[in-house]
């Protein structure tokens, strides 16, 4: 447990390395932060801050940075400040309203929420385990060859390239998309048995290609892939934290991966803000990143929007950016043009 003046010291220190990206001594925790206290008292307490795993020193001349745990410490405080109340599920409402529909929506939210805060913006929607669909249809794209559109409900669209074992005319796919539809909102574990049997039953002219249809549409439900959505990485080519090309091209290959997004979104399981610290992510890559997240779960689905950036990214600021995406996501096409 933590004293108040060791609290004061560590919150001290904090916004000042975020605010300089430079190591903090205990001098210019006492001149600009902590006037009452001397440099010698801030030193000690310092000190034992870094013996309790909050603080650490860069080296041995230098002054100190926060840990993953200082950092936590700091981000909690702020949290205090913020009411996650108004990251409800009004707002997935207002982004499947949005004259762009839900996926263009979060797509220009990632690129304003990387364009504002100079980090990466990112954005994402998933289904969760009870998958329904809203609607299914068949184009014919030419012999055999045929796309699969669905439209699960919330608004997320997946699209499939197939081959068929036999050619189908326009009209027999309209037949096949109609007789599928008849079972929309309904969970497809609860009614692929039954609408296999009826459609076989019904189309018994193209058995074998119905089969391949449906079992392509399944193929979607039972494991539908992520819609994620990044922003610009430009940004964060200048700040220091990020001049290891290395280190930027690993999260940007993390973050380009569906894998990478899921596991984003799957960190950020509590609705609200969500604030994954360095070492608390579990990819390698992210270890000396930080997420801040608003996510909501609504219509059977996820929806996540947030930035990624380093450890020492501002996070009040940050949160004050993804409240203001939110805002501008809010406005209809009229208000948008004005």
């Amino acid at each position: 447990m933590l004293t108040e003046r060791q609290l004061e010291v560590m919150l001290s220190v904090v916004y000042e390395y975020i605010r300089s990206g430079e190591s903090v001594g205990s001098r210019t925790v006492s001149r600009r932060y902590l006037t009452g206290h001397s440099s010698a008292t801030i030193r000690n307490e310092m000190s034992d801050l870094e013996e309790m795993g909050f603080l650490k020193q860069p080296h041995t001349s230098s002054g100190r940075i926060p840990t993953t745990l200082g950092y936590r410490l700091y981000v909690d405080s702020v949290l205090q400040r913020v009411d996650s109340s108004k990251y409800s599920k009004e707002w997935i409402k207002s982004l499947g309203e949005h004259h762009k529909g839900i996926e263009g929506a979060l797509e220009s939210a990632s690129d304003i929420l990387s364009r504002v805060s100079n980090y990466v913006g990112v954005a994402a929607v998933t289904p969760l385990d009870k998958v329904k669909f809203q609607r299914v249809d068949f184009v014919r794209l030419g012999e055999r060859n045929v796309l699969l559109l669905v439209v699960l409900q919330g608004g997320l669209v997946h699209q499939k390239m197939t081959s068929l074992p036999w050619d189908m005319t326009q009209e027999y796919l309209d037949d096949l998309s109609r007789r599928i539809n008849v079972f929309a909102g309904c969970e497809w574990t609860e009614i692929k048995k039954s609408l296999k049997a009826y459609i076989m039953e019904e189309l018994q002219d193209y058995k074998s290609a119905c089969a391949a249809a449906l079992r392509e549409l399944e193929g979607i439900m039972i494991s539908p892939s992520i819609k994620a959505f990044t922003g610009s990485m430009s940004h964060m080519l200048n700040l220091p934290d990020f001049q290891d090309l290395s280190r930027i091209q690993a999260l940007y290959e993390f973050l380009e991966q569906e894998e990478g997004m899921a596991e984003l979104v799957k960190s950020c399981s509590k609705e609200g803000i969500n604030i994954i610290i360095g070492e608390e992510n579990e990819s390698p890559a992210m270890k000396r990143s930080s997420l801040v997240a608003a996510s909501t779960i609504c219509n059977g689905q996820m929806t996540m929007i947030g930035v990624v950036g380093p450890e020492r990214m501002d996070y009040e600021k940050v949160i004050t950016t993804i409240d203001r995406v939110f805002r501008t996501m809010d406005l209809g096409p009229e208000e948008e043009a004005e």
